[in-house]
């Protein structure tokens, strides 16, 4: 059981396979002065660690390339000190491989790798063939390129009939044939490339990809669990409509995912207000850019009433928002429901009367963010590991906190470099040209 701090948030889509290119050993060694092959070492170290962490979180493939078709092209030392760690893990972690289920796997070429290594190989692969919990691929002297092309020297060799080829009679070809996972759900690559490198070319046609910045060394779970948690936000539809549409819903959280956000959100310098808010609802719901606009203006209009204590009106401004979420994206819910607890909250918040109450406020938003039961399958939603912050909206939305931060004049204005300008007037009559919110320069 992973430490609670390492534990995904509930309802987290958990990746069936991921696939990482180890990348970044030799920059993270020479940017602190060191061998590289001292970079290797601190590598195979954290792999250790993210390996464990994959399984604890319920991944059943794991595939990582630790050494590519091109990477011959290095010195002898380096080679040599790479397929010596190889080895050595292999058989410092077979016993725990066993226990655990682990099925151990090589893809790529094995004529060129040292007999040594193939021969741990082999016993690897031998002594775990009949796990089935967990899938551990391990991609050496292995190029994307060169899984096809042997593939395709396979089917000639068999003198297989052109009529016989389809799609799944060459992946029984591939490295990873008979495989219950054999296409990743995630690619991960650390050190901030962003290619492929032709890794797993066929297998990764529908892939969502990660590009993590650390070097391979400094690549921890925790930053692992920052991938899986984005994964766990994408809408994947694979060329056609979500794969899930009928979705989990919880209408007190989305309640209070909607009301945070136009609360705690920090609007970026110079951008419309409008746009913002379209924004962020395609990427809540995946709504196109006109349905976005529609909802949003429901949406503003009950912040409006609710400032003004209109809440009845802003309770139907609200319901028809929800409405028009649940008929587009098939939520199963009643929006009257969501509606009346978001105005039930929003009425609470307007009754804070410090600053204090209001941060502990956002502290309930960051926590209802990475815990909250809502499961939105294959849609991209907003999780903790967004940004938070006190902005505009928060302050004017609270009458005391906004009292305390600008004194009793009418006007913010006069004592702010803040502009807050809604002209109330065309708001209705032209639904967007003259509703903007500029936040202050930092």
């Amino acid at each position: 059981m992973p430490e609670p701090e390492l534990r995904l948030p509930k309802d987290t889509i958990v990746p069936d396979h991921i696939a990482i290119i180890l990348d970044g050993n030799g920059r993270w060694a020479r940017s602190r002065g060191l061998p590289v092959t001292k970079g290797h070492e601190a590598g195979a170290e954290a792999l250790k660690k993210v390996i464990r962490a994959t399984r604890d979180w319920g991944v059943h493939t794991l595939t990582v390339w630790g050494w590519s078709t091109e990477n011959w092209k290095r010195p002898y030392t380096e080679k040599k000190k790479i397929f010596d760690l190889i080895k050595r893990n292999i058989e410092e972690t077979l016993d725990e491989a066993k226990r655990e289920g682990v099925r151990f796997n090589h893809l790529g070429r094995k004529d060129r790798l040292p007999k040594g290594l193939i021969k741990i190989i082999a016993k690897a692969e031998a002594e775990t063939s009949l796990n089935t919990k967990h899938t551990l691929n391990v991609a050496l002297d292995y190029g994307g390129r060169d899984e096809i092309l042997r593939a395709v020297k396979k089917l000639v060799s068999d003198k297989v009939s052109v009529e016989e080829i389809d799609e799944k009679l060459f992946e029984s070809y591939l490295d990873t044939a008979g495989q219950p996972y054999p296409n990743p759900d995630l690619f991960i690559r650390t050190s901030g490339e962003q290619r492929t490198s032709g890794y797993l070319p066929w297998q990764m046609v529908y892939t969502e990809f990660y590009f993590e910045e650390s070097h391979l060394p400094d690549f921890t779970p925790e930053k692992l669990k920052a991938a899986i948690v984005d994964y766990s936000r994408r809408r994947r539809r694979f060329g056609a409509k979500d794969k899930v549409i009928h979705f989990r819903f919880k209408p007190e959280v989305a309640a209070k995912l909607e009301l945070n956000w136009w609360r705690l959100r920090k609007i970026p310098t110079g951008t419309k207000f409008r746009e913002y808010a379209i924004n962020h609802l395609k990427e809540q719901y995946g709504l196109s850019k006109a349905l976005a606009k529609k909802a949003a203006i429901y949406m503003l209009e009950a912040v409006i009433e609710g400032n003004e204590n209109k809440w009845d009106k802003s309770f139907s401004s609200m319901k028809k928002f929800y409405k028009l979420i649940k008929d587009e994206i098939k939520l199963a819910f009643e929006p009257s429901i969501a509606a009346s607890l978001e105005i039930k909250l929003w009425k609470e918040a307007g009754d804070k009367t410090s600053i204090e109450e209001a941060v502990e406020l956002e502290d309930t938003a960051r926590q209802l963010y990475a815990e909250a039961n809502f499961s939105v399958s294959n849609s991209k939603l907003l999780t903790s590991e967004i940004p938070f912050s006190q902005n505009f909206l928060l302050l004017m939305s609270i009458p005391s906190f906004a009292k305390m931060f600008f004194g009793d004049s009418e006007s913010p204005a006069d004592k702010n470099p803040l502009t807050f300008d809604i002209n109330f007037g065309s708001f209705f009559t032209d639904a967007w040209s003259d509703l903007e919110i500029n936040s202050p320069e930092a």
